[in-house]
């Protein structure tokens, strides 16, 4: 139940590693932030905005809707996979991550951004351009970067589920481990 002492919401506007695809929704990392919030007694709550298979392009398509839902004062953007999986060029999530950026410190509320990663098969020059457009992003907006909270998980027997890409329920906590290191700073 929501009180009024809260200090507000964090969205976490995301794709299918943060909606918690292939497992049952409170196992899955943003429930499990929620229940953090709540056990360490912080004014705050989580509400999870991801979509499995969402993009950067989608994710700012929705983001007006979703600033003026929820009026959070945090909103972690964990979105980008998606492009870099189907190729998008990395101009154009550039451009969105920007936009999201400035929409939500246009709403009053602080941007968190969560750098992704692709497998190299789309060779060493997009895969390093990929890989480097959040850090990028991040610096130019005074962002705080979250790095890739797969990097613990991904090489990890058990960790990843048997399509190669999503998280199990067992690496959920490791999920919200990256991101609480960085998140509890603005809380």
């Amino acid at each position: 139940m929501r009180t009024t002492t809260e200090a507000g919401a964090i969205v976490i506007l995301g794709d299918s590693i943060s909606a918690g695809y292939g497992i049952k929704l409170e196992q899955g990392w943003v429930h499990l932030l929620g229940n953090a919030l709540a056990e360490r007694e912080k004014p705050w709550y989580a509400v999870n905005a991801s979509i499995s298979g969402e993009t950067t392009s989608g994710g700012l398509a929705r983001l007006a809707g979703v600033l003026n839902d929820h009026k959070p004062k945090i909103v972690v953007i964990e979105l980008g996979g998606n492009d870099g999986l189907r190729g998008y060029p990395i101009k154009k999530i550039r451009s969105n991550l920007t936009a999201m950026i400035s929409q939500i410190r246009a709403h009053q509320a602080t941007p968190v951004l969560v750098a992704m990663r692709i497998p190299p098969n789309y060779g060493p020059r997009y895969t390093q351009a990929f890989d480097g457009v959040f850090a990028e992003v991040a610096q130019a907006t005074g962002t705080l970067l979250v790095p890739f909270i797969l990097e613990e998980v991904a090489l990890t027997q058990g960790l990843i589920q048997d399509d190669g890409i999503h998280p199990t329920a067992a690496a959920q906590p490791l999920l919200l481990a990256a991101v609480w290191a960085y998140l509890e700073s603005l809380l």
